[in-house]
Formats: structure tokens, C-alpha cells, sequence
């Protein structure tokens, strides 16, 4: 009976949270900013005044939603994508590159909202010791947060910005996967790149600068919904942000989120890629065990 050639489902989450780890504390600062509207200070004077005032560990706030998103959001949407892939690829053909991006877009729209629930609690975790004291929610892990939302909102509250969410995340993954493969696969092109960590580093740097530049609009409306206190829609919400503080909130917080973005894209392929690696090396060597 012919072996599975394809790398298991789980590895693009498990690269993720590995990435994770090392870019929580950029990710809670880009949060931090995307909610201060106007009284906005910038990225190193916010990440200064957290450990100032909370605490060198208050920049790892929230990290078990963080590794809980991951873990829903991301394992679904490399996973499905590679499916996806595997399923549409001819043997000699590459795919072309309207299909990765249909195909990424559609994965990260059900990786959005299969993670909305962990991103909501993430979102809120990461923010909470910024508010005053009494709308403070006071989660202490991520669990806790999920059972907490379900017992005083109700179920649906772990959807709340789910519309915002899943659109980004659709967005997100096509400008991060899609764009990731193609430019891979034009670098291994050119006589100076092979397949090699600098090929992985350069594919995943682009991806990473188209990505943010995409769904900063998008990430800063799904911050404000998860972190509001109040049931306004969307609209009300645009309208809002646009009339105190102008065209430029859509990319507020641009610098941070590439500061994160730019990392954790980078770390999540390159563990990618060796996780890939090392599962290939380990089938190869029993296979040909099996062989002898």
C-alpha cells in the first residue's frame, strides 16, 4: 500500500505558535495602538509605557488566546490550503497563480472562522490591562475567557467580528500563502537561489510586506469590534472612526503590525519548511529501511 507523500495537516499550526512565542509582545503593542485612536504614541513609548507600568510579563498578556488562535486558525487554514493544493495539482503542472489565491482566500476564510473565538479572547487579553480598572475582564487564560463570554454574552459572542475576521483572514492568508508560493517559486528561478533557508527568508519577507500593507484596513476595524464595549454594527463603527480621526486610521498602526507581521511570517514558513524537512527526511529513511 502506496505511503501519504503529504506532510501532516497539523504542521502549519504548530510552525505558527512556534512563531508566536517570539512575536506576542509586537502583536499586543499593534493592538495597543489600534485602540488608542488619536492618543496614539507610538510604537516604542507604548511598549515603554506597558513594562513601565504593567510589568515586563504584561508584554506576554494574553499569550495562551495567542497560542489557542493559532492552533484553531492557523492549523485550518494550512491545512485546508494544502489540501486544496494537493487535490487540484496535476503531476509536472504548477498551479497557477489565481488558483493559489482563490484557494489560500477560501482556507483562510475558514481558518478565520474556525479561530474567531480564540481571536476575540486574544484581542480582549491583550488589551484589558490598558482599560480602567472597573471594564477590566480580568481572564485568566484563555479558556477561562471562552467559558466567561459564553456564560455573560452568550454563545454568539464568540463570533463577535466574525465578518471583519474571516475577510481579513481570507485576505491575510491569500497575501501570505498564495504570494508566498509564487514568489518561492520565481526566486528558485534565478540562478542564485535553491531551496535553502535565504529562499524561504526572501519568499516570506515579501509575503509579509504585501500582507500588512493589504489588511491593516481590515485588522483595524476587527480590533475595534472585538474590544468595544458597546453593540454598534460596522457602519456605525467606520462612520465613527472616520469622523474623529480621518482616513488615516486605516493604517494606523501599520509600522507594528509589520514589526510583528513581518517576524511571524518569516518564523512561521522557515519552521514550516523544516518541519517539512525533517517529516520527508523520516519517511525517506523508512522507506528505504523498508526497502533493505
Amino acid at each position: 500500500m502506496a505511503k501519504n507523500r503529504n506532510p501532516p495537516f497539523w504542521f502549519g499550526g504548530s510552525a505558527s505558535c512556534m512563531a508566536a512565542v517570539c512575536t506576542h509582545p509586537l502583536d499586543l503593542v499593534k493592538v495597543r495602538l489600534q485602540t488608542a485612536g488619536k492618543q496614539s504614541v507610538g510604537m516604542a513609548k507604548t511598549a515603554v509605557n506597558i513594562i513601565r507600568h504593567e510589568g515586563v510579563m504584561a508584554m506576554y498578556s494574553g499569550l495562551s488566546a495567542s497560542l489557542l488562535r493559532q492552533a484553531t486558525y492557523s492549523t485550518t487554514r494550512f491545512g485546508v490550503y494544502d489540501v486544496m493544493k494537493n487535490r487540484t495539482q496535476t503531476p509536472g503542472e504548477q498551479i497557477g497563480f489565481g488558483k493559489l489565491l482563490f484557494m489560500s482566500f477560501s482556507a483562510g476564510w475558514v481558518g478565520g472562522l474556525a479561530g474567531n473565538p480564540a481571536d476575540v479572547i486574544n484581542v480582549r487579553m491583550q488589551q484589558d490591562l490598558a482599560n480602567p480598572p472597573e471594564k477590566r475582564r480580568n481572564y485568566k487564560h484563555a479558556l477561562d475567557g471562552l467559558l466567561r463570554m459564553t456564560r455573560d454574552e452568550g454563545f454568539s459572542s464568540l463570533f463577535r467580528g466574525v465578518w471583519p475576521n474571516t475577510l481579513r483572514a481570507g485576505l491575510m492568508t491569500s497575501c501570505q500563502l498564495a504570494t508566498y508560493d509564487q514568489a518561492k517559486r520565481l526566486l528558485l528561478k534565478l540562478s542564485y537561489f535553491e531551496e535553502c533557508v535565504t529562499t524561504h527568508f526572501t519568499a516570506s519577507l515579501m509575503s509579509g510586506l504585501i500582507a500588512t500593507t493589504v489588511c491593516s484596513p481590515v485588522d483595524v476595524i476587527k480590533t475595534r469590534i472585538m474590544t468595544s464595549h458597546d453593540s454598534h454594527g460596522i457602519m456605525h463603527l467606520l462612520t465613527d472612526i472616520t469622523r474623529k480621526e480621518g482616513l488615516r486610521w486605516a493604517f494606523r498602526g501599520w509600522v507594528p503590525s509589520f514589526v510583528r507581521l513581518g517576524p511571524q511570517t518569516i518564523l512561521t514558513f522557515i519552521a514550516l519548511e523544516q518541519h517539512k524537512n525533517i517529516w520527508h527526511w523520516l519517511n525517506d529513511s523508512q522507506t528505504a529501511h523498508a526497502a533493505i
